[in-house]
């Protein structure tokens, strides 16, 4: 079954359960009218929303105006391996290189919290330069400074390449001081107190108060100290095998002297 599926199968299940707890109209006399049921707890509430927030944010790919997008050819979303459960969806195959821990990367993104109805909290096509141009977020990959779900995404991107992602709350936000920050104080304030709600967190919710949805341009990779060194070491391998297949040398000493001299 499908995420997508799953998700619908899930929030029409919340939704009928709030629907069915409510009081029913009936033009019974009054001493014949059933009691009503009780009605949900808040925190049940809560969860049906949250659930029937991700079902609607994604039945509509593209769902903001500076996208140009088309909807996505492949339709599940699939789990990250070693992410710790981050769940993506391509939107557009990149066609550049694929960044290595160390590399800078360039990327934009819109961040949602599922908890607040898909509330965006975030985007880099807000934060704008002095000529009104978007300013892109730029982060060293593997260095810890953002929360492992954006790292995750990235990881495996290609230059060029769009990706949705569901961030499981133990993959988000862990404190207030990891990348990226919102930088409105008000946005600040609304992320971080839903996230770290003690009163929900008390109350069970933890496994949907935290929900991160992230759409992610991956714009451009810088090599870092790692990733040329992996570059360098490729151009070295492959060079190699070219001169050792010569029947001109015969030693690795002459192919490396022909490298390195």
């Amino acid at each position: 079954m499908s995420m997508s599926m799953l998700l619908q199968l899930q929030s029409n299940a919340s939704a009928s359960y709030i629907l069915q707890q409510l009081p029913i109209r009936s033009s019974l006399p009054h001493n014949q009218i059933p009691s009503p049921l009780p009605l949900p707890s808040p925190s049940t509430r809560r969860r049906a929303l949250s659930l029937i927030t991700i079902t609607t944010f994604f039945s509509d790919c593209c769902f903001c105006s500076n996208y140009s997008w088309s909807k996505p050819a492949v339709s599940d979303f699939v789990e990250l391996p070693a992410s710790g459960g981050v769940k993506a969806l391509d939107l557009r195959i990149g066609d550049g290189e694929t960044p290595s821990n160390g590399d800078k990367v360039i990327i934009h993104y819109y961040g949602r919290l599922a908890a607040k109805q898909g509330w965006r909290f975030d985007s880099t096509y807000d934060h704008k330069d002095e000529n009104g141009e978007p300013i892109p977020f730029e982060f060293v990959l593997g260095s810890g400074k953002v929360i492992s779900g954006i790292d995750s995404a990235v990881r495996s991107m290609k230059v060029g390449g769009i990706r949705r992602v569901i961030i499981p709350p133990s993959e988000g936000y862990q404190n207030t001081s990891q990348e990226p920050i919102p930088p409105n104080f008000f946005d600040r304030q609304r992320l971080f107190t839903t996230i770290f709600n003690p009163t929900r967190l008390a109350n069970g919710e933890g496994s949907t108060l935290g929900i991160l949805i992230f759409d992610v341009e991956l714009v451009s990779v810088r090599r870092g100290s790692s990733g040329a060194r992996a570059g360098l070491l490729k151009e070295v391998i492959d060079h190699i095998h070219i001169l050792s297949a010569s029947d001109q040398y015969h030693s690795l000493d002459q192919v490396f002297y022909l490298l390195f001299k």
